[in-house]
């Protein structure tokens, strides 16, 4: 009802025996509570919160202008209705090394099994546009080494997201794969290589590096949309679909708003919708009123008799 039934400490320790070389497992991604409910019905085991979809979702562009305690606060309720274990999007760390020391400790209080930090200058961009810069290498490891150092749950999960690949241009894959190696000795848990082009690539960082890789399957990205078994036979551990559930409902919202305009009613498109019934079993509607009646089920003294003596009740 309420609340997840796990704690944040099980669902991150779930998460640690998730992410194995070659699992591939799938982490749609969820911007809201509810869209975290489908996720968890339709039996995946972990789910995403994007950075860029919350940045969207607040009509703004992926440049970094959400807040920590935006994206916290949205990760927390996402985190709370679910017993799947959540990887946030944490952009830059909203700062630099102490920024981020902030930002681990607040998204380990939002009940997140863990996060991840990329080395992009500040404003970033979207990871698969054209012209974005990375900080230089000290810059980047200092900013794991404050993650890792400020956590205080040793199962929340640090992952280091690396840009390079797209813009070193033809030696950008071998300074992937570097860069991927200093981060994990600089304290990272599993490795985000941003933009990859082709299986091979994925493989490369994956046979390079002794920590868990993910894949992210963006749609009009970079990286072909390839399928989970040819992800797990690269050694993919983790694969995201970041936008996937918030493109998908926009593009829905914009159908049936054109069909309002053009036929003056929604009546052709009610087929396509989730019922009442469906939006009240994914809320749990009978939960909360079985769990109400069990706890009021007594009179309040003098209120009976008041209605019973004519009087209204404005409560």
């Amino acid at each position: 009802m309420l609340y997840s039934s796990l704690t944040a400490a099980q669902k991150r320790r779930r998460l640690r025996e998730l992410l194995q070389p070659g699992a591939a497992v799938q982490f749609p991604g969820a911007y809201t509570p509810i869209s975290a409910r489908l996720v968890e019905e339709q039996g995946f085991s972990g789910l995403y919160v994007s950075g860029a979809v919350l940045a969207n979702e607040l009509a703004l562009p992926d440049i970094g202008l959400t807040t920590l305690t935006e994206v916290a606060q949205r990760a927390g309720q996402i985190a709370r209705v679910t017993d799947l274990p959540a990887i946030v999007d944490a952009d830059t760390g909203f700062g630099e090394p102490m920024n981020v020391a902030r930002t681990v400790q607040e998204l380990e209080n939002a009940g997140v099994a863990g996060c991840h930090l990329e080395d992009q200058v500040n404003p970033k961009r979207c990871g698969h546009l054209d012209n974005k810069s990375v900080v230089d290498l000290s810059t980047a490891t200092q900013r794991i080494a404050a993650a890792a150092r400020a956590r205080r749950d040793g199962d929340f999960l640090i992952m280091a997201r690396t840009d390079v690949r797209g813009v070193e241009g033809a030696g950008g894959l071998r300074a992937a794969v570097d860069r991927a190696k200093a981060l994990v000795d600089a304290g990272a848990d599993a490795v985000f290589p941003e933009a990859l082009k082709d299986l091979s690539e994925f493989e490369a960082v994956c046979s390079a590096v002794d920590v868990p890789v993910l894949a992210n399957m963006t749609e009009f990205g970079k990286s072909e949309l390839f399928t989970r078994d040819q992800l797990a036979s690269a050694g993919v551990a983790l694969v995201i679909y970041p936008v996937t559930l918030l493109r998908t409902a926009l593009g829905a919202m914009e159908r049936v708003l054109a069909t309002i305009r053009a036929e003056g009613t929604q009546q052709s498109s009610v087929g396509h919708m989730l019922t009442r019934a469906r939006l009240y079993d994914l809320v749990d509607y009978e939960g909360y009123n079985g769990f109400d009646a069990g706890v009021f089920d007594f009179q309040v003294p003098g209120l009976e008799d008041h209605r019973t003596a004519g009087g209204t009740d404005a409560g």
